[in-house]
């Protein structure tokens, strides 16, 4: 009997991954079959992506997937949220798809506050302000005229899907965190759109999880040699990301990457002052649960470093040096704005340091465990918030994703927030989007049964303080 694939077509901010599931003796075996690189380009003056190279990616990683003979019975995309792409009438994309670390939203923060009001905002959506939030780049493109002619709007992912198919969907885990859906009614709030001067008519029917898009276009399966069903799996990487977390029932969890997103999936939005205070959002989850978490800036700070020391370190070498600086206890708040862009992030930590009166780093080792310590630090101010906020204590933190395997991080995270650290699955997003396909073809029924098969498929590893 022939082996049942499904795809996963991870895309990160840096990269992306095609990566094959396959059920085989009761465990759930992954297999990447092509990697390619990704990442936003200036152009104009602007950071965009280029949104070319990403569609001819994926169908080469399609193409790959028929020379070795492994045909997916079903494809999902997942990609970072906030970016999307307009499209006019005639189904064409009008200009570029912007990237959330361009600046132009600066300016509009304010006047979208003064609009709305921004604990109004934050009650009636649930979503933390963040300068690059979807919200932003809309009223920008009112303001610039680019709306005008736009007659639908697709979140990256549901782009991605609509150059496959020719079918348009907005899925909900994506769409929550545009800042533009009602927290309560998981639906998009067309009072703050219409009050916002943006066109309602956009914004199409919300799709959950499990819904199958279309099959390839005609042309498409005569270039990649074999048709499949596209279905839509949580198309926010982190959504993807907390459905392969190990454990049952409500889970405090580390989503760690680029980014690192750490909170609960519940199925009771929090809206309140207290969470809005201390900075937390409500981003949707599969079966249309809440992600109540707080984006915290994660290793994108070490692979800045990395950049500027020319790839001289790798990942393990950071980690080496870093252990060697026993010596050093400077520790910097990690989601200040000045290490979002900044134009050298080594630069960026020691003018910190400076400007808080304290040491700062003079060796590649003391910087890197600034940036280590300062993440751990950061890991305990949040799960204190979460505990006191939710009214709930957790004795175990579930750290999944490619920044799992930092197990010097792992260790800091245990000792500084005093709770048994789980780590694994590494390739968490993928996993979970491979489950959600898997849920929409009847192989698994639920997704507590997909999380006993992520754990017993994988390996994962304990570190306690």
């Amino acid at each position: 009997m022939a082996e049942k694939y499904y795809l996963a077509i991870d895309i990160g901010a840096s990269s992306g991954r095609h990566i094959l599931g396959h059920l085989e003796g009761g465990k759930l075996v992954l297999e990447e079959v092509y990697r390619f690189k990704n990442g936003a380009v200036e152009k104009n003056g602007k950071l965009v992506w280029d949104h070319n190279a990403l569609f001819s990616s994926i169908v080469a990683g399609l193409k790959e997937c028929g020379v070795r003979g492994k045909i997916p019975c079903m494809v999902g995309i997942d990609t970072w949220g906030v970016d999307y792409a307009l499209l006019d009438k005639n189904g064409d994309l009008i200009g570029e798809i912007y990237s959330y670390r361009d600046d132009r939203t600066l300016s509009v923060t304010k006047e979208v506050a003064k609009t709305v009001g921004e604990e109004r905002l934050y009650k009636r959506t649930g979503i933390q302000e963040q300068v690059f939030n979807t919200i932003y780049q809309l009223y920008c493109d009112k303001k610039s005229g680019k709306l005008d002619k736009a007659e639908t709007f697709l979140m990256t992912p549901d782009y991605l899907h609509y150059m496959l198919t020719g079918v348009k969907k907005n899925e909900y885990t994506n769409a929550s965190t545009t800042g533009l859906l009602n927290a309560a009614a998981r639906d998009w709030d067309m009072d703050i759109i219409g009050e916002l001067g943006l066109k309602k008519e956009l914004f199409r029917e919300l799709s959950m999880p499990g819904t199958v898009v279309g099959d390839l276009k005609e042309e498409l399966v005569k270039e990649v040699g074999f048709n499949t069903k596209i279905c839509l799996p949580a198309t926010h990487d982190t959504a993807s990301a907390v459905m392969a977390v190990p454990s049952a029932g409500m889970p405090l969890y580390i989503s760690s990457g680029t980014w690192s997103l750490m909170g609960i999936e519940t199925q009771d939005e929090n809206t309140s002052e207290a969470a809005r205070s201390a900075g937390f959002t409500n981003e949707g989850g599969y079966g249309r649960s809440v992600r109540f978490l707080k984006n915290i800036m994660g290793l994108w700070m070490i692979q800045c470093i990395k950049k500027e020391y020319n790839d001289k370190y790798s990942f393990a070498d950071f980690v080496t040096e870093a252990e060697k600086a026993t010596d050093f206890n400077s520790v910097v708040e990690v989601n200040d704005l000045s290490f979002f862009a900044p134009d050298n992030m080594t630069e960026a930590v020691k003018a910190y340091c400076v400007k808080t009166g304290q040491q700062p780093p003079r060796t590649v080792g003391e910087l890197a465990k600034c940036v280590y310590v300062s993440l751990a630090e950061s890991y305990r101010k949040t799960t204190e918030e979460i505990e006191a906020i939710t009214g709930k204590t957790f004795d175990a933190i579930n750290i999944v994703g490619g920044g799992c395997q930092n197990e010097y991080l792992n260790k800091l995270t245990a000792v500084y927030t005093g709770k048994k650290v789980i780590a694994g699955p590494v390739e968490a997003t993928a996993t979970g989007n491979i489950l959600a396909l898997m849920l929409a073809a009847g192989d698994i029924a639920s997704l507590n049964e997909g999380r006993e098969l992520v754990a017993r498929s994988f390996e994962i590893k304990e570190f306690r303080a």
